[in-house]
């Protein structure tokens, strides 16, 4: 799939989840709703490109969801 659809699509569940008071857990909640629901090769795309692009395009708080609990989405 392509990289910035899934973008859009991580940033769409930021979004959702950013309203949160628990921001710790929003990232938590945002890495299991990833896993949950996309193939491992979209999630293994988006930690390469987390790792590679530094995350460009990312919303902060998906970013950091991504880079903090990156062993739950592999």
């Amino acid at each position: 799939m392509n990289i910035e659809q899934l973008i859009t699509m991580a940033n769409q569940i930021g979004t959702f989840f950013k309203s949160s008071p628990d921001k710790e857990q929003a990232k938590k909640d945002i890495v299991m709703h990833i896993k949950r629901f996309w193939a491992l090769s979209m999630r293994l795309q988006l930690i390469e490109h987390t790792q590679s692009h530094a995350g460009k395009g990312l919303e902060p708080i998906v970013k950091d969801a991504i880079i903090e609990h990156q062993a739950l989405l592999a």
